[in-house]
């Protein structure tokens, strides 16, 4: 089990060595891991982990090989008598779902609340609910019909919970591989116009009069052209956007690095943009999306990224966002137009393939904006509609999801 465990964290890129390896081997010898995971996860972590920065995929790792797990690893006398008499909760009936879709989120949101407080007893997937004779749509650990992720109550959480319960990370702006494509695809953004101040050597200008007059050189003074290239840079960060952080990040370090914008604003969001922005989303430091709408005008470019991959609730519906505890006053959709509303020359880039962008949320999101694939060819063909080379429309709007 220790030595695939080893291979495993390897197969995440953390550079686990063997000198480590046998330095947790001989703790676990003389017992410092107490046969429990939670112990184990923090003793592993302080001995091969050799910087913070790695913490997060160390989480990750953890969490994919250790998921499932029970907190301890002895089989417990109560586990035993669980196991003798196992009930399997049964699917809902046709008139259970017909019950459950009568009421809207805010009553749903009402009625699992109660069902939570009167639980005190094991719950095998029944008990009756909303009248109905049926079984509580409401599972442990589940997901909620308006997709409002949900977990259990009563006592610590297990080692493999805190590894999954990732906070969120900012991504980094020190990439370097394969940026340099990336910001040359930026620098196409450039809008020069004559600027004030003394004038300057016009390099191009200068080699081309001298190459007109035969080699004669001819130096040619001009004012200065700045670019006025204002750009807002917003990342979906955490969840269904893991496995494309490193894109992200190269992205995000081309545009931080480059220094042909007039002025360069990033934030972060996580699924959808609510009330809401950070600009350090691990701490949760940010500001009111209104303050950052009050920031640009209709001069600014916007580039948002992400999937736009999530439940449709979670655009169309007041208190629609994945986070249980967090009410937000109005739909992701509504913040998303002011945003283009604000902003025309916005376009979304999704890391996810064109072939699947008929998932309902994104249909949804490619009414507001214009989609591009995050890739070379996404990037410039965005980049020329941002510069008006290439018409500005989003897909034509649905009244099958517009509310």
């Amino acid at each position: 089990m220790f030595t695939s465990f080893f291979i495993h964290l390897r197969g995440y890129g953390l550079k686990v060595t063997l000198t480590e390896w046998l330095a947790l081997i001989r703790a676990l010898a003389d017992g410092h891991a107490r046969a429990n995971v939670s112990v184990f996860y923090h003793l592993a972590r302080a001995v091969l982990i050799k910087s913070e920065t790695h913490y997060d995929a160390y989480d990750r790792a953890f969490a994919a090989y250790f998921s499932g797990l029970e907190r301890q690893f002895d089989v417990t006398d109560e586990i035993l008598e669980w196991l003798a008499n196992p009930v399997l909760p049964r699917d809902l009936t046709p008139e259970e779902i017909a019950a459950l879709r009568t009421y809207d989120l805010d009553e749903l949101r009402r009625l699992f609340e109660e069902r939570m407080r009167e639980q005190k007893e094991r719950h095998d997937g029944g008990g009756k609910w909303i009248g109905t004779g049926g079984t509580s749509p409401f599972g442990h650990g589940g997901v909620h019909p308006a997709g409002v992720r949900v977990g259990g109550s009563g006592g610590g959480r297990s080692a493999v919970q805190v590894a999954s319960e990732r906070r969120f990370r900012n991504l980094r702006g020190d990439r370097v591989l394969d940026t340099r494509q990336i910001g040359m695809a930026l620098r196409r953004l450039r809008r020069l116009g004559k600027g004030e101040g003394p004038e300057e050597l016009d390099l191009d200008a200068t080699i081309d009069k001298s190459a007109r007059d035969g080699g004669e050189i001819d130096l040619v003074f001009a004012p200065p052209r700045k670019n006025r290239v204002k750009l807002l840079l917003l990342l979906d960060v955490g969840g269904s956007m893991d496995p494309h952080a490193e894109l992200s990040e190269r992205l995000f370090s081309a545009a931080h690095a480059a220094n042909h914008f007039k002025s360069f604003e990033h934030r972060f969001f996580h699924n959808c943009v609510y009330e809401r922005l950070y600009t350090d989303i691990y701490h949760l430091r940010g500001e009111p999306t209104h303050e950052t709408l009050k920031k640009i005008d209709r001069t600014w470019s916007v580039i948002v990224v992400g999937d736009a991959w999530m439940s449709p609730y979670e655009l169309t519906h007041a208190g629609g966002a994945i986070d249980f505890f967090h009410h937000n006053r109005e739909s992701g959709l509504t913040w998303l137009r002011r945003l283009r509303e604000r902003c025309p020359r916005s376009v979304w880039l999704n890391p996810e393939p064109e072939r699947i962008w008929r998932a309902p949320s994104i249909r949804i999101v490619r009414e507001v904006f214009p989609m591009y694939e995050l890739t070379l060819e996404g990037l410039a063909a965005a980049v020329d509609v941002l510069g008006g080379r290439r018409p500005n429309r989003p897909l034509e709007a649905s009244a099958e999801w517009v509310h």
